[in-house]
């Protein structure tokens, strides 16, 4: 959805708030942080100006392109930055946006009706934290040109050359740390990663329908090129998150509309899974942690099926209206409101404040939706149908969960029997091992180090929980047995605050087996208790693969390649002894701390997830019902796994 603007764009829009001399000595403030995160941040807020050009009418393609000098370059067909002088300052307009800190069209309420962004820090932070930038505008048949170092200008612009369009190009140059630049911003080992920058392309195109944005990298032979372009935009997001499930109707529902001046699309379809998958957005930015268009839309949704429900009588007298969970499971959902002034809150400024907006999205959705259901019974009978199922399942796990529920502490009773404890009180002190077998329960139970490590063994492979419902879940004893270990409860009772351990292992053995009981450990986190992995909580054992003796020296390595590394190293004759650990029961409990459990000497792999709406993607492709898409995977990952000694 575009708003065209008719005020003109050009020099007397630029306002200027504060300089930019701040930028650099406290990039977090500006950016979040100085990792791959924030250096992706800048990526982002260049994008988004093309991005604000397209809202405003002007502007239909976007080329992002990863240059091999490690710059980083997006060229739009946008007006371009106004060139005229700035009327305060007497300089170019385009300078000023981008050396002087809240410069630009957003700020004065006539350049954009709706902008994007982060939080409105703009191009100006990108070049006072690149260690190069340079820009090129296209504008009134000439293309102009200025370069600047770590934001301060090079030369003045200057006219490079003719132009038979309009549009910007903005290349930079990341300042990043090394022996060569010791005062650069960015940690040494930041860089430009494809494939989250991809799945942000793409959330873009969906957002905004009719734009083409292509991705290209230039770092690898041949390189890498994808373009997104979504005619349909969410209702075609929609079906992206649905593409490994079996949905319960064909086509997307699709709402949207204008008021109060609030822009507001949603797009909703039901799947065969037990999970919810809503993404909110505001002006294109993702709102994680939800906010005022989400609980406007869900209010609206659960009104919505009720009152359908009790009208036709698939609600029956003596029924309980539905509840919010009920209605939600199964749910994949969008919302993206476009509004002048978004207000961001939360830990993380992900969270929609504005108290307008979900009175707008609340009735919009709910008179929209109803409409939609009263002329589609078929399919208003099939979401009752499965909401009603929610809800009988939701008493059934409530009755199932009273068996999980941890009590106090001091009830030490309450806790699994097989479930070896520390006496660390505190949680972030405190890790508990998911140990594959008893075998490797008994050695870990012996080498662990009791004030601060727990050890929980689980018998063979827990529950899918992908294909099953809560109240299934909670049937299964080793699940029940992580649920009250954990001390956090589950679903609507899960409190993050109750947690006994601030690290959770998975200790399986390095084989096929260990990492498939890996992976439906994920699954169940990922589905049940996605803050464990969201806060950081949850890790993976990194368990050595071969013990190589040479003489009285003992060495441990961890994959094929560091073992030839190893054997080089020491060389071959006489013949090392190289044992193969079929499974982690095979090692002594000293062995087991030495190379798996031993903070000094151990090496773990954290849990996050970078892009959920990849993780879920992968989960459901992995882990679900749909065979095809699975054996497709596996076709093409298949190299990466061809030498693999099972």
């Amino acid at each position: 959805m575009t708003t065209h603007v008719d005020a003109a764009y050009d020099e007397k829009q630029i306002q200027v708030l504060e300089g930019l001399e701040a930028v650099r000595k406290r990039p977090g403030m500006y950016i979040g942080s100085t990792d791959q995160n924030g250096l992706h941040h800048l990526v982002y807020e260049i994008v988004d100006n093309a991005i604000d050009e397209a809202l405003a009418g002007y502007c239909d393609h976007i080329h992002v392109r990863l240059h091999a000098d490690g710059s980083l370059s997006v060229l739009d067909n946008g007006r371009g930055f106004p060139v005229g002088l700035h009327p305060k300052l007497q300089r170019p307009a385009v300078e000023v946006c981008l050396t002087v800190l809240h410069a630009g069209g957003k700020f004065g309420g006539e350049g954009y009706k709706v902008s994007g962004g982060l939080h409105g820090v703009g191009a100006s932070v990108v070049n006072a934290l690149s260690s190069h930038m340079e820009v090129q505008v296209r504008q009134g048949g000439k293309r102009y040109q200025q370069e600047y170092k770590r934001g301060k200008i090079v030369y003045d612009l200057r006219v490079i050359g003719v132009a038979e369009d309009t549009g910007t190009l903005v290349r930079f140059w990341p300042d990043i740390k090394s022996q060569d630049n010791p005062d650069g911003i960015f940690e040494e080992d930041a860089t430009f990663r494809f494939d989250i920058l991809q799945s942000r392309m793409r959330e873009m195109a969906f957002l905004n329908k009719g734009i083409r944005i292509d991705i290209t990298d230039e770092r690898v032979e041949p390189a890498l090129e994808r373009s997104y372009h979504y005619e349909g935009g969410i209702v075609e997001f929609v079906r992206y998150i649905n593409k490994n499930r079996t949905t319960l109707f064909d086509n997307p529902i699709y709402i949207e509309g204008l008021r109060n001046d609030v822009a507001v699309e949603v797009a909703l379809q039901y799947n065969d899974s037990y999970q919810e998958n809503t993404y909110a957005f505001a002006n294109n930015v993702r709102t994680n942690e939800g906010g005022t268009h989400t609980t406007g839309f869900y209010s609206a949704l659960t009104r919505a099926i009720n009152d359908y429900g009790r009208r036709y009588k698939i609600l029956k007298e003596s029924d309980s209206n539905l509840k919010g969970e009920d209605v939600r499971e199964s749910l994949a959902a969008v919302i993206s409101v476009k509004l002048k002034e978004p207000q961001f809150e939360g830990q993380t400024k992900s969270k929609l404040g504005n108290s307008e907006v979900r009175g707008t999205v609340d009735s919009m959705v709910f008179e929209q939706l109803g409409a939609y259901l009263e002329e589609n019974p078929g399919e208003a009978r099939a979401i009752l149908e499965r909401s009603l199922g929610a809800a009988r399942a939701r008493e059934a796990a409530r009755k199932a969960r009273e068996l999980t529920r941890r009590k106090s502490v001091l009830e030490s009773a309450s806790l699994p029997g097989k479930l070896a404890d520390c006496t660390e009180q505190d949680p972030a002190k405190s890790e508990i091992f998911l140990v594959e077998g008893n075998s490797a329960g008994g050695s870990a139970k012996s080498g662990r180090d009791r004030h601060y490590q727990a050890i929980l063994p689980l018998r063979g492979k827990i529950l899918n929980v992908e294909k099953t419902r809560l109240d299934r879940v909670l049937m299964n004893e080793e699940i029940k047995n992580m649920i009250t270990a954990f001390g956090c409860g589950i679903g609507d009772e899960f409190d993050l605050k109750n947690l006994r351990y601030h690290r959770i292992v998975c200790m399986t053995d390095a084989d096929v087996d260990g990492a498939h009981i890996r992976v439906l450990m994920l699954t169940f986190f990922y589905r049940y208790m996605r803050p464990l992995i969201e806060k950081g909580y949850v890790y993976i054992a990194m368990p050595p693969l071969y013990k190589v003796t040479k003489g009285k020296t003992e060495r441990y390595v961890y994959n094929d390649e560091a073992l030839e590394e190893l054997l080089n190293e020491i060389g071959r004759d006489p013949k090392p002894e190289i044992q193969r650990y079929k499974g982690l029961g095979e090692m002594s409990s000293e062995q087991l701390w030495t190379t798996t459990m031993n903070p000094e000497t151990r090496t773990m792999m954290q849990v996050t997830v970078a892009d959920a709406i990849t993780a879920d993607e992968t989960f459901t492709l992995l882990m679900g019902d749909q065979v095809e898409p699975r054996r497709e995977f596996i076709e093409q990952n298949y190299d990466l796994v061809a030498d693999l000694d099972v």
